[in-house]
Formats: structure tokens, C-alpha cells, sequence
């Protein structure tokens, strides 16, 4: 039995839900910066973590979780180790734990979800569909207890009798768990419901752990001292916060809540500085103006394309500039180090003009790419076609590609996993020196639409484009949760 390491402190907390799509690291800082003691990031599922690979990203300052395909499934900083709790979707012991382990040194706690009531988490057995288990909900949470070193809670709802709600907490008490979250309305229930405070109540009566309340945004929490209410009406050591800290996460903040512009601009800020994607950016920007979608300031967020674009709008266009340049600057020094380190014989690249950049291929509409620009802008200036030299470096077995262009050399100082990649990086280069659009969303290349299906240059096997929603859409739906497959609303509403 490993012995937990008991560092966080579950009584007297102001906590920030697990959320899908809006608990990613940059609304995790903000709600600390405004008061949050704990934050929780959104659920991820066990399946999809187990096979992402650990790396410390060292332009960014973070720790990120990758999964194969590249894409950072968890983000995390030594700002939050501390206070920062990994809630999983799981149906089985044995990858809990391997997905604890494989967090544990990054974060200060391991959350099981045992309330999401939605089908995309019942139907592999995991959310609330463990209510019904008990047997495994014990397993599950004693395997944890005693094989990670971080403390270890649950997320539930309800049941639909208050003898088998109370008969359940008292059987996950025995696990060993730290806290127990209780969202306070039965499974089939929803916002609009009311939450049970009494049954909550009753819970924290019961068992001797800490009681989280949660539930309480739709009839309860509006500002801060409402907090303390909910706490005292539920009887509970913490409340969870979910809505109304994604409306404005200074609810956490004593003084009041701080305007939504200033809000806004914050969360922006660190958007950026830590490479968040920009449809993630856009969702909780969306949920943050809810009714006022349809100010001026609404429809521009509703049109932007890209990060840049979202900064334009709240007037942060400078502050993304500045950023993004001191990011390619570091990525560009730690290129030149690794070089050095591994011993690279000098090459004379004289003449070579460079950039630190890379290529995304989610920034970019279906079937358009970097290379294609550049080869469409050949044509229309009858220059010869772009030709690409790329070799692989022997020691991680990456790739750098120079493209000669009219003679001329462009090549990107950050060396790539594929051949393809590498040569899209080399292209974007060479676009961005002659000052011309690379295809990016929101980009006006219309040439290159028409001509889109005769260009021999379209690179179909390199990463495959994801599914890109229409504009609107980011601010009228939830989003696909990460390694659902499905549509997910938030946990913990």
C-alpha cells in the first residue's frame, strides 16, 4: 500500500467545478487569480489518457499529456500543482490507477466522476451509471486509495431514495476517500430542478469526510456571499462552483465580481500565452457574454477565425503579436540548443531566411494547406515550382525541410515528427517572408478555392483536418468532450 500524500485541505474551500470544455488550464488560472482554492480540470476519460505520453514542454513552461495523434489532451503548470485536482471517467479499476500514476507527481488530487448523467459517459458503464454499482464504485476507489500518492475523491449525485443515498456515501466513506463532492439533484434531473439541499444536508450529517456541496448556480449562487449561503443551507465543508464561475470566474473574488471586459481580457491573456486552442478559447468567451452574443463585440467573437483574430476583437491585437513572438523566439532558442547538444555538425546556411514556426493542421480549412498557397502563388507569378529538401535528424528522428523559392531558401528552426509536416513548416515560412496568405482560417484566398481539386501538391496523407463547425456554432452548442465521442454539456451544472 503506497501512503497518500494528504496535501490538500477539503474543509473551508472555494472550488471550481470540473467542466467539459471550459476546465482547461488558462479558466483554471483565472479562477485561482479571483479566489478559487481548488480547481478541478474537466473530465477526461481513462482510454483516452492511458495512452498519451508525459512531456514537459519547455516553451510554454507546462507539463502536457499528448496523446498520439499529437494533440495535448491535459495541460497543466507548476502554478496549480498544488491545487490542481484530475477528475477521470472510468468503469474500471486497474486504468483508474494507471491513469492516476501516470498523473500523479503533476497534480494535487485524483476525482473519480461517479454523476455525469449524459450518454456518452453512462453508456461506457462510467459517470453515473457507476451509482448503480456499488461493488465497483468500491473497487474502483479503494485501488486508488491505496496505489496513488495524492488524495483521492469522488463526484455523485443523488439516488432516488435518501435511505440509499445515505447507505452509499457511508459504503465510499469506508474506501478510505478524502472528500466526497455531492451534486445535490438525482440523474435524470437538470438545471432547472431544484437541487436538494436537504439531502445534502443529510450526507454531510452522515459520514465524517469532508462534504462538497455543488449544484447550487441555477436558484442559489450569484454573487460571492451566496456561496457561503449555499455552504451553511447544505451543512457542507466546501461548495463546487460550476456555471456561475463559467459565467464570470470572479465569483471566486470577495471584494464582487469584476466586469465582464476586464474578465474576459484576462482569460485571454492566458489563452495565448499557453497555446489554447482557439475554438476552446471561443466557447468560453461564448459562454461568458451569454445574452450579449448579439452586441457588436458578440458578433465580432462570433466571426473570429483564429486566436489572433479574438484578440483583434477585445483589442488585444498587439498583446498577441508580442506574445506569439517571444514563444517562436524561445522555441527558436531551445531548437539552437538542442542542436548544440546533440553534437550537429554546422551546416552553412547562409542566405537561408528562418523562422521558429510549425505547422497546425487544425488552423486550417479541409484540403488547403501552406504547401498549396505557395504553390498556387508560383503559378500566378510563373515561377518555378517550390522544391523541398528535407532530412532527418539521426538522434530523435526528426525532420527539417528547406523550400527554394526564386532562388531563394526558407527553412523553419523547429524540426518536426514527419517528413510532410516539416515541408508545410518550410511553405509557411516562405509565405509569411514574401507576405502573402498561407490559407489560415479566416484567410481570403479565393484563387486557391477554385483551384483546390486540380493542385497535384495537396499532401492528402499528412494529419488528418478535423471537423470544423461552422461559426456560429461554437457559441450555440456544446462541444465533442475529449475522447467521448459525443456530445457532452457541462459536468457539475
Amino acid at each position: 500500500m503506497i501512503l497518500n500524500s494528504l496535501s490538500l485541505c477539503y474543509h473551508n474551500k472555494l472550488i471550481l467545478a470540473p467542466m467539459v470544455r471550459v476546465g482547461t488550464l488558462p479558466m483554471r488560472l483565472l479562477a485561482l487569480d479571483y479566489g478559487a482554492d481548488i480547481v478541478y480540470c474537466e473530465e477526461l476519460i481513462d482510454l483516452k489518457m492511458i495512452q498519451c505520453k508525459r512531456v514537459v514542454n519547455e516553451v510554454l513552461s507546462t507539463v502536457d499529456f499528448v496523446a498520439p495523434d499529437d494533440r495535448v489532451v491535459f495541460r497543466t503548470c507548476e502554478r496549480e500543482q498544488n491545487r490542481v485536482v484530475f477528475q477521470m471517467g472510468t468503469s474500471d479499476a486497474e486504468r483508474a490507477l494507471a491513469v492516476a500514476r501516470l498523473v500523479e507527481n503533476d497534480v494535487a488530487g485524483i476525482d473519480v466522476n461517479m454523476g455525469c448523467p449524459k450518454q456518452y459517459s453512462t453508456k461506457g458503464g462510467m459517470g453515473a451509471a457507476l451509482l448503480s454499482d456499488p461493488d465497483k464504485i468500491e473497487k474502483i476507489l479503494s485501488t486508488l486509495v491505496k496505489g496513488t500518492r495524492r488524495p483521492v475523491t469522488c463526484k455523485i449525485r443523488i439516488l432516488p431514495s435518501l435511505e440509499d443515498t445515505l447507505s452509499l456515501v457511508k459504503r465510499i466513506e469506508r474506501t478510505g476517500i478524502a472528500a466526497i463532492t455531492v451534486h445535490g439533484r438525482k440523474q435524470e434531473e437538470r438545471p432547472q430542478h431544484p437541487v436538494s439541499c436537504e439531502v445534502i444536508k443529510a450526507i454531510a450529517d452522515t459520514v465524517s469526510i469532508p462534504v462538497i456541496a455543488n449544484g447550487g448556480s441555477h436558484d442559489h449562487i450569484q454573487r460571492y456571499s451566496d456561496i457561503e449561503d449555499f455552504r451553511q443551507a447544505t451543512a457542507a465543508s466546501s461548495v463546487m462552483v460550476a456555471r456561475a464561475a463559467m459565467w464570470n470566474p470572479s465569483i471566486f473574488l470577495k471584494e464582487g465580481l469584476r466586469p465582464l471586459e476586464e474578465v474576459m481580457q484576462k482569460y485571454i491573456r492566458y489563452a495565448v500565452q499557453y497555446d489554447n486552442h482557439y475554438t476552446n478559447t471561443k466557447y468560453c468567451l461564448c459562454q461568458m457574454l451569454r445574452e450579449q452574443l448579439e452586441s457588436p463585440q458578440g458578433r465580432l467573437l462570433h466571426a473570429a477565425q483564429s486566436s489572433q483574430e479574438i484578440c483583434e476583437a477585445f483589442g488585444l491585437g498587439a498583446f498577441y503579436e508580442e506574445t506569439t513572438q517571444e514563444l517562436d523566439a524561445q522555441r527558436a532558442r531551445l531548437s539552437a540548443k538542442t542542436s548544440e547538444e546533440t553534437g550537429e555538425p554546422a551546416e552553412d546556411t547562409s542566405g537561408v531566411i528562418k523562422m521558429a514556426v510549425k505547422f497546425d493542421r487544425r488552423a486550417y480549412p479541409a484540403q488547403i494547406t501552406p504547401k498549396m498557397c505557395l504553390l498556387e502563388w508560383c503559378r500566378r507569378e510563373k515561377l518555378a515550382q517550390p522544391v523541398y529538401e528535407t532530412v532527418q535528424r539521426p538522434v530523435d528522428r526528426l525532420f527539417s525541410s528547406i523550400v527554394t523559392v526564386a532562388e531563394q531558401k526558407y527553412q523553419s528552426t523547429l524540426w518536426d515528427k514527419s517528413k510532410k509536416l516539416a515541408e508545410q513548416a518550410a511553405a509557411i515560412v516562405c509565405l509569411r517572408s514574401q507576405g502573402l496568405p498561407e490559407g489560415r482560417l479566416g484567410e481570403e484566398s479565393p484563387s486557391l478555392h477554385k483551384r483546390k481539386r486540380e493542385a497535384p501538391d495537396q499532401d492528402p496523407g499528412g494529419p488528418r483536418a478535423q471537423e470544423l463547425a461552422q461559426p456560429g456554432d461554437l457559441c450555440k452548442k456544446p462541444f465533442l468532450a475529449l475522447g467521448s465521442g459525443e456530445e457532452s454539456p457541462l459536468e457539475g451544472w
